[in-house]
């Protein structure tokens, strides 16, 4: 109906299953220049649709992000969506994949984004900007804060997202930004976690123990009458 209301009345739709193509296959005028793509979170395919990448997860959204690498041109540029625990996952896949795209792609960007941007998602999200064809240096992470809940009623805008656009053209270093050096990453995990140096430090609670340690050597108190 929304192509009908848009002229299109005898669009070319395929219907097909995307991560059933074989890699292998993939000729240079298959490529593209950019991708953008949101992929589907927590699905599951079939072993035999796992045989076509070098990684082969059940992971629906780890195969997108093997086909979108794959499908981009030298020097190609892409904005995906993903789950936030990718960056962290320490599951074989995850590193395995995370380790691909740091070797493969410059993997410039880590955009966070608060609980609510995608609505349905059910997990927090982050938006992975790289572009193929040469490794990972330095990744430049924002940390977004709209200062408001998320929701269908109140969703992000163009004004939530303009520090961000402003700050990523020089990777600039605010209390919401900082960029990590690739050589600094754990080669065995290749961990990605979102940490922010501006952030609070930490409050460390005094174990029970240690207060009744200070309790039991603090000196009487004199009672008077």
């Amino acid at each position: 109906m929304n192509m009908i209301l848009h002229g299109l009345e005898a669009p070319n739709v395929i219907h097909t299953n995307t991560l059933a193509e074989n890699l292998a296959d993939l000729q240079e005028q298959d490529r593209y220049d950019v991708v953008l793509a949101n992929p589907p979170f927590g699905g599951k395919e079939r072993p035999e649709v796992q045989q076509n990448f070098p990684i082969r997860s059940g992971e629906t959204a780890f195969l997108f992000l093997q086909h979108f690498i794959k499908i981009l041109k030298a020097g190609g540029r892409a904005g995906i969506v993903i789950k936030n625990t990718f960056l962290s996952n320490t599951d074989n896949d995850s590193v395995s994949l995370r380790k691909m795209l740091l070797e493969s792609c410059n993997l410039h960007t880590v955009l966070d984004c608060p609980a609510g941007t995608f609505q349905g998602a059910g997990v927090k999200t982050v938006v992975l900007f790289f572009e193929k064809g040469a490794p990972t240096r330095k990744i430049w992470f924002y940390q977004l804060n709209p200062g408001r809940n998320l929701g269908k009623t109140n969703p992000l805008n163009d004004d939530d997202l303009a520090e961000f656009v402003k700050l990523q053209k020089p990777f600039a270093d605010s209390p919401q930004s900082w960029t990590v050096d690739a050589k600094t990453i754990d080669e065995a995990t290749f961990d990605l976690s979102v940490k922010n140096p501006s952030g609070r430090e930490e409050i460390k609670h005094r174990t029970p123990q240690a207060l009744s340690l200070i309790h039991l050597s603090a000196p009487p108190r004199l009672l008077s009458t």
